[in-house]
This record gives C-alpha cells, sequence and structure tokens, in this order.
C-alpha cells in the first residue's frame, strides 16, 4: 500500500480527499503544520508528500526545504491557494514535483499519484504491451528484408526498443529479436556484400559505404559555402546515438539522419581509412603504398589520415584548406575547443577515441565490464561521458560558432558470446572479430570468408591470403587456451565483424540553433 503524507492547517477540510484516496487502497498520515510532518517524516518515509503553503509556524516552503534536505527523493506536491508567481517560483526551485492551486478535485489528486507515484510501473507495462503488439510486425520485417534499406529500419527498430525496454522484464525478448536479425543480415550480407563489388547490376544497388562519406554529407555543405565540422566517433552505434541525441539538441538541430554500411572488416584501419581517402582500401594500398599500413606492421594503423584526406580533396580538385584534429585526451579536446575559435578553413575534422578506449578498458579492467554488463549500462556510460566530457563543450562550442555538424562514425560494435574455433598461422591479425591470413580453418558455418580479396577492394597480404568474418555474436579463439580466451572476451564488446550494430551506423547533419 503506497502511503501519503498530507500536511495542511485546514487538515479536517480535507476529509473528503482522504476518504476518496483510502477508497483507492492509499495510506493518508495527516500533518497540520509544518513541524508535525517533519516528526511524521521521522517515523516513515512516505511515497510523496503533499503541502500547503500558508500555515503557521513553518511556512510551506520552509517546510519544503526540510524535507528536501532529509529526504531528497521523496517527490512533494504543492496544494495551495497561492497563485503568486514568486512562492511558485521558489517552490520550482526547490525541485517540487508539482504545484496544484486550490480548490482541487479527487481526479486532479488521482492523476498526481499516478503520475509521481506510479508512472515507472505504467509506463513499463505500456511499453510492454506496445512491443508485444509489435513483436510479430518486427519478425516479419527480419524475415522479409532484402535491402539495405530495409535492415536500415530493421536496425532502427530494434534500437527504438532495446531503449523502450532497456530496464523492462521483458527485456529478453527484444535480445532474442536481435539474435534473430543478426543471424538473418550476417546471411543476407554473405550473399551479397561480393556482388557489390564485382556485378554491374548489384553495384548499381549497392548501398552508401565508407568510401562514399564524405562525398554524400561533406562535400555538398562546403559548396553551399558552410562552415563543416565533422565528427568522427570511433565505435559509436545507432543505440548510442539516439542515446546522446537530446544533449545534442540543446544546442543543434537534426537537419538529416541517414545511416551508411560500413565496409569490411568493420575495423578502424580498414573503414575510417576508406572514409577519408573515398577508396577502398585495396585503392589506397595501390595508389599511396606510403599511406597505408599493412595489418602485421607494428606502427599503428591511422597514422596517415590528416594525409589521405588530402589525396581526397586533391583527386576532386577542391580547393579547400581543413583543419585535423585526433582527440585521445580530455586535456587535447580543450585545446581543440579553443583553436576551432580562430578556424577560418571552411572544413574541419575532429576524431574522437573515446568509445573506443571505453570498449578496450572494459575488455581489460574487470570494474569496467562490472559498470557495463550489457547494451544498456554501456549506452549509460556513454551517455555520462558525453555530459561530462570535454566533447560536449566542444561540440557546443561549435554550434555557437555557426559549424554545421556532421557526426557519424567509421564501425560501430557488438557484445560477444560464443567462442569458435580457427587455425591459422602464426603471421595472422590479432582481431577477433575477423581474420586475414593463410590457410585460416574453421569448422563455423557461420563465417563469412572472402577467398579472393582483390575483388572487394580489400588488400592481400599474401597471394593465398583470405579474410575470415565472424558474424552475430561469435569471436574466434584458437584451440591453444581456447577455454581461457573464451571465457576472458565473451560478454566484451567487439568490432570487425559482421552484425547490424556494426555495420548500420549513423550519418547526422545537424546545424546550430538560433539564440
Amino acid at each position: 500500500m503506497n502511503q501519503i503524507l498530507w500536511c495542511d492547517d485546514e487538515i479536517d477540510l480535507l476529509q473528503p480527499y482522504i476518504i476518496y484516496l483510502k477508497g483507492k487502497n492509499y495510506d493518508v498520515r495527516v500533518a497540520s503544520n509544518g513541524e508535525d510532518a517533519i516528526d511524521a517524516l521521522a517515523e516513515a518515509v512516505p511515497d510523496i508528500v503533499f503541502l500547503d503553503e500558508n500555515m503557521p509556524g513553518m511556512s510551506g516552503l520552509e517546510t519544503l526545504q526540510e524535507i528536501k534536505r532529509l529526504h531528497p527523493e521523496v517527490p512533494v506536491v504543492m496544494i495551495t491557494k497561492s497563485e503568486e508567481e514568486h512562492i511558485m517560483e521558489q517552490a520550482i526551485g526547490e525541485k517540487i514535483a508539482d504545484y496544484l492551486i486550490k480548490p482541487v478535485n479527487p481526479s486532479q489528486i488521482l492523476l498526481c499519484l499516478k503520475k509521481h507515484v506510479h508512472s515507472r510501473d505504467i509506463v513499463t507495462e505500456q511499453v510492454q504491451q506496445n512491443y508485444r503488439q509489435e513483436w510479430s510486425d518486427i519478425s516479419y520485417m527480419i524475415d522479409t528484408a532484402t535491402t539495405i534499406e530495409e535492415w536500415q529500419a530493421v536496425e532502427r527498430t530494434l534500437s527504438r526498443w532495446d531503449l523502450e525496454l532497456e530496464n523492462a522484464p521483458m527485456r529478453s525478448l527484444i535480445e532474442d529479436q536481435r539474435t534473430q536479425a543478426n543471424a538473418a543480415f550476417s546471411k543476407w550480407i554473405a550473399k551479397n556484400y561480393e556482388s557489390w563489388f564485382i556485378n554491374s547490376e548489384a553495384t548499381n544497388a549497392k548501398p552508401l559505404m565508407s568510401p562514399d562519406v564524405m562525398k554524400h554529407a561533406v562535400f555538398p555543405l562546403l559548396d553551399k559555402g558552410e562552415k563543416v565540422l565533422l565528427c568522427v566517433i570511433d565505435n559509436f552505434r545507432y543505440d548510442q546515438w539516439k542515446t546522446i541525441q537530446p544533449l545534442i539538441s540543446e544546442f543543434y538541430s537534426v537537419t538529416r539522419e541517414e545511416q551508411y554500411t560500413s565496409i569490411l572488416p568493420t575495423a578502424t584501419q580498414y573503414a575510417r581509412n576508406a572514409i577519408f581517402a573515398g577508396l577502398m582500401p585495396l585503392q589506397i594500398q595501390q595508389m599511396f603504398p606510403d599511406l597505408w599500413v599493412e595489418e602485421g606492421d607494428e606502427e599503428s594503423k591511422n597514422l596517415h589520415e590528416k594525409e589521405l584526406v588530402q589525396t581526397l580533396l586533391d583527386r576532386y580538385r577542391r580547393r579547400e584548406t581543413f583543419n585535423y584534429w585526433k582527440v585521445n585526451e580530455s586535456d587535447f579536446c580543450e585545446r581543440v575547443i579553443a583553436q576551432l575559435k580562430g578556424a577560418h578553413a571552411p572544413l574541419n575534422i575532429v576524431v574522437l577515441n573515446f568509445i573506443d578506449m571505453l570498449s578496450h578498458s572494459r575488455t581489460e579492467s574487470k570494474m569496467m565490464r562490472e559498470l557495463a554488463n550489457d547494451e544498456a549500462a554501456y549506452r549509460s556510460l556513454t551517455l555520462s561521458w558525453f555530459k561530462h566530457s570535454p566533447t560536449y563543450d566542444l561540440l557546443r562550442r561549435a554550434a555557437e560558432l555557426g559549424f554545421t555538424l556532421v557526426l557519424t562514425t567509421d564501425h560501430g560494435t557488438t557484445r560477444v558470446k560464443n567462442a569458435v574455433q580457427i587455425v591459422a598461422d602464426k603471421n595472422t591479425n590479432t582481431n577477433i572479430r575477423y581474420k586475414v591470413g593463410k590457410a585460416l580453418n574453421t569448422a563455423s558455418k557461420n563465417v563469412f570468408t572472402i577467398e579472393q580479396p582483390k575483388r572487394v577492394g580489400l588488400p592481400c597480404p599474401n597471394i593465398s591470403s583470405s579474410y575470415a568474418f565472424c558474424t552475430g555474436s561469435d569471436f574466434f579463439a584458437y584451440p591453444n587456451q581456447f577455454n581461457y580466451y573464451a571465457q576472458y572476451y565473451r560478454n566484451t564488446f567487439q568490432h570487425g565483424g559482421i552484425s547490424l550494430e556494426e555495420m548500420i551506423i549513423p550519418l547526422v547533419t545537424l546545424v546550430p540553433k538560433k539564440s
């Protein structure tokens, strides 16, 4: 039974309301002044407090302040005859839950209770009911998807329900549907991916992919004479974008929200270099060998991003100057904010590696695994990072300076659960979602293999090299110490393979809101 504490110096006149609420199965305790209300709180903390403003002794506002000091979590609703604006503002400033003007009718009181005491249960039940009604429609979407646009719709729908059902008991159902969707999507990619590059008819149906991002989203803005900030957040999923969108919407308005398809492998070396060069990895290797780093090389795979951007501009005979920043530390982000103020180049590019760092630290740290033990917690950490990081200040400042923002990523990430054995030679790369090397051998039927990498725009380190990609929630582990690595990587967030979360990723254009 939910408890109400009602404090009013005319409490006897409120007996009809109290009888009404008791009939609705509420336990109503009463107090005729602020001091008695505080004493009642010391005996038992109610679910909600109804509070009058005009009382002898402690005023309603003074009582409110003391209640909030002692029990800040308890919602307080002021029910008073006072319509003075300064009292309303003071009450709101003290984080009052609601403000009702007497006389009130019982239905107003009941609505107030449903809003402030029962809203979570009501919303959860309604959301679950809506999902039950839509469940079969989502399954049909998954079973009948045959185009990239339909798969994008599947990812948007699943992400929406991921967010809606975040704390609901039915969460396992949406997880099962995502597993079903990733299995079907992986088969669709395996069937169609190579044809996009080698079949002229299929090429016409090829989706917007990594090498197309600059030409599609950035060049048209530059042609209009706009100042552009291209923000590439590594490891940024569509659901993470929807999580931070409300914060960005404080100073930016979305003019176009799209999704594009990351190339394979969905790894930074391939996908991000393809964005900045406007080329597939094989083309980068052939045209600019000094700017391509092979899998087995020790140096970082993304040392030459700025140079690759310049090659893209040169190839299209574009005269724009540009700034490029890669941000790995908060202090450097603050320096970028300062430099952005004096930036005169029409194109400004910033690469943010914080979510990538979060993903890696979660894999390596037991504490971080506990903090982000599923997708909901991972999104929560993303939101907390964005809200309290200099990145928030960077984008807010960019809006103030009038920059059009293009927000995107090079690939997403997925939570892996099932280890599959693979045998490979010692020179094979270390990524657990994809392998490139000679004599790759696995018994798993869920692995997508590209035997002729050059046909899909991928470098071939050796004449007999092939690529193998994990699908869904699988990840590779070698037979040697298989159980150890299977346990170590299970339930970590990884990238490089085939899943909706890794491949169907956000590409959003935003304009500053006017002050």
